[in-house]
């Protein structure tokens, strides 16, 4: 028990000394954010930047989605791709209802959309709505093809940000190019994260 009252002492007495040497308690001060928040979207800038990280791009209009989701996976050598529940199937397109992560990992790769997609660092954000589907389905496959309409796209990170505020509950997956990491030697693998290859179609 004396012990534990010499250190309560101690312990009064420094904090004692810590209030007076720093006062008053002020009120925050607010920090002015000096750095870009809006910039002018970049749509070619962004092309450049998946295209640097190893992704494939196509671009097209609305109406030739479906024809260019073909050319896409014939590239790849794909004859049917798994899709979320929000998305419409046709022959060469196989919804997820609950498929196990043992069929998952059969497939040959997922077709999604995107929530936003941000020009300057080139990446796709999922918040696996509907059209997006389970982080399961976008981590799983080896293969990622993914739809960014052009109006998705942002330009800096802060605005990207702020495109997710409604969807703050939901699960985030951010995407920069495909899957890879390197261990100490430097030595690179990928897919330890995702998949192994990621397409984009540009849809504006």
């Amino acid at each position: 028990m004396v012990g534990e009252e010499v250190m309560s002492s101690a312990k009064r007495e420094i904090l004692q000394r810590v209030r007076q040497a720093i006062g008053e308690a002020q009120a925050p001060v607010p920090h002015r954010r000096t750095y870009r928040q809006t910039a002018t979207v970049d749509l070619d800038g962004f092309v450049e930047k998946l295209r640097d990280y190893n992704a494939g791009v196509y671009r097209c209009a609305a109406a030739d989605v479906r024809a260019t989701v073909a050319q896409a996976m014939s590239a790849r050598g794909k004859s049917t791709l798994l899709i979320p529940p929000g998305l419409a199937a046709d022959a060469q397109l196989v919804r997820d209802e609950g498929l196990s992560y043992e069929e998952l990992d059969r497939a040959e790769g997922v077709l999604t959309a995107c929530t936003v997609a941000i020009s300057m660092t080139g990446t796709i954000v999922l918040c696996h709505t509907p059209t997006e589907g389970r982080r399961a389905l976008t981590l799983i496959p080896d293969y990622h093809l993914c739809l960014v309409r052009a109006d998705q796209v942002v330009e800096t990170v802060p605005e990207g940000i702020r495109r997710l505020r409604d969807f703050r509950t939901r699960p985030i997956t951010t995407i920069s190019g495909p899957s890879a990491t390197a261990d100490i030697e430097m030595i690179r693998v990928k897919g330890v994260h995702g998949p192994r290859v990621l397409d984009v179609i540009l849809i504006a």
